[in-house]
């Protein structure tokens, strides 16, 4: 048993799965990629299970060859949230959008109404763009990545500032005074920098939770930076344990470094479970799905992980003895060891491919007990705060996940019983705030109010 419990995220990704073809899976909604319904029930299901929160990670383009794969990405994060939001009590809801090529004012209105529709359910991931097909949808090309995150501060900054332009008692109601609202307390931000600017106000009130709760999703000293500033959650792609305690004691710091408390910085592990009764069954779940995408690109890329020319002639086969002699895990690969040692089991290439080792998060495929063990080594170990999870398939995947996963980690005390309250934030345990954080007395590229309105 333990006093520290671990925070759960449920991943949407396009309408079907993590996997490429779990649209193809027997039982499937085929239509579930604009079925509304369906995603209602994935949502009950996880609340049912007492996940915190769902999150929709979101690039704006279309990345995929559509000849065999499902889009990646929803069809409208915001939209479907909005659905989400009426048929849901207590799970909390959060979607990514760019601050670099969204303007914060936009941010802000839609991301706080959310909040208010939700009753302070919403959470927004906060993250620059790289794909240059995503800057061409808005006919731009990618800034230089100092640049991006400059902007970004300013954005989020603004953002913070616009949800609290609404001060928390400016609602009136006074029927008999004939009074809506105080505007002496509903004012313009006027926050100017030097990529992004605001004149405000966000004409919105407070929600119960106050204002959206940030999140951010990338990498490298810039993301670290921003993550520590302003995030109470952070996704994270570490795929080994030493690699995940790495990457949470950096967070830790930056979130010191920026005057928080590094406790309200909840680093969640992405993770690709694939549950089936037994762990054959799930390899042989993982090979069905994995018949939509290219194995001979996938053999190859194997082969360089291990130091050895594969092809797809061998896809069936397991490695040879003078081949497990001369392979060696590439040093730049942290999935490279991983791969190597499914291989040395004896697995076909298939086989160790279905094993997920080329996947981009760390994958277990096998029993509920299977999953919850990997949960609770990484947990226990300081790797992470909990997990973001990247259910194979969704039609069956909620459920399964829900009934058989949730309860071994809450009998093993791992993870809460119930909700802690009705909003985002006390699920979360992360710090109240409303308006922009006092705290930040010096916030790294910092925004200015303007001494002149900033007119439209």
């Amino acid at each position: 048993m333990t006093s520290r419990q671990m925070v759960l995220g449920m991943q949407f990704s396009g309408g079907y799965g993590a996997a490429p073809g779990a649209w193809r899976l027997p039982g499937a909604n085929l239509h579930s990629y604009t079925d509304m319904d369906q995603f209602v029930r994935y949502a009950q299901a996880a609340e049912r299970g007492k996940i915190q929160l769902l999150f929709i990670a979101d690039t704006p383009v279309l990345d995929v060859d559509l000849d065999h794969h499902a889009p990646h990405h929803m069809i409208d994060p915001l939209l479907i949230l909005t659905v989400l939001a009426r048929e849901t009590e207590r799970i909390g809801l959060v979607t990514t959008a760019s601050t670099t090529f969204t303007e914060p004012y936009n941010l802000a209105r839609q991301f706080k109404a959310l909040d208010v529709i939700s009753h302070g359910r919403a959470g927004w991931n906060a993250v620059t763009t790289s794909a240059p097909a995503a800057a061409a949808n808005f006919g731009a090309t990618i800034p230089p990545r100092a640049e991006k995150y400059e902007r970004a501060h300013e954005v989020i900054q603004i953002v913070q500032g616009l949800w609290g332009s609404w001060e928390k008692d400016a609602w009136l109601l006074d029927v008999d005074g004939r009074r809506f609202a105080d505007m002496d307390k509903i004012q313009p931000v006027n926050l100017q920098g030097k990529h992004a600017a605001s004149r405000g106000p966000l004409p919105i009130p407070p929600s119960e939770q106050g204002q959206p709760v940030i999140f951010q999703a990338g990498g490298g000293s810039y993301g670290l930076e921003l993550a520590g500033r302003y995030a109470s959650g952070v996704y994270a792609n570490p795929y080994t344990i030493e690699d995940a305690q790495a990457q949470r004691q950096a967070l830790r710091d930056a979130a010191k470094r920026a005057g928080r408390d590094p406790d309200e910085v909840k680093m969640l592990a992405g993770f690709m479970p694939t549950l089936a009764p037994s762990r054959r069954a799930a390899l042989e779940r993982r090979r069905f799905l994995d018949e939509v995408v290219d194995l001979n690109q996938r053999v190859a890329y194997l082969g360089a992980m291990i130091g050895l020319p594969l092809g797809p002639a061998q896809l069936d086969e397991p490695l040879t003895a003078d081949q497990l002699a001369d392979a060696i895990p590439s040093p730049h690969d942290p999935r490279s060891a991983r791969a190597l040692e499914v291989a040395q089991q004896g697995w076909s290439l298939r086989d160790v491919l279905a094993h997920g080792v080329v996947d981009y998060h760390p994958v277990v495929a096998g029993t509920a007990a299977d999953v919850a063990d990997h949960m609770q080594q990484w947990f226990e170990a300081g790797a992470c705060d909990g997990f973001s999870i990247a259910i194979d398939s969704y039609h069956d995947g909620f459920d399964a996940f829900v009934d058989q996963v949730v309860p071994i980690l809450q009998e093993r005390g791992l993870f809460h019983d119930d909700y802690e309250g009705p909003t985002l934030r006390e699920n979360l345990g992360a710090h109240e705030q409303y308006g922009l954080d006092p705290r930040l007395t010096q916030p790294a590229r910092a925004v200015t109010t303007t001494t002149q309105p900033i007119t439209a």
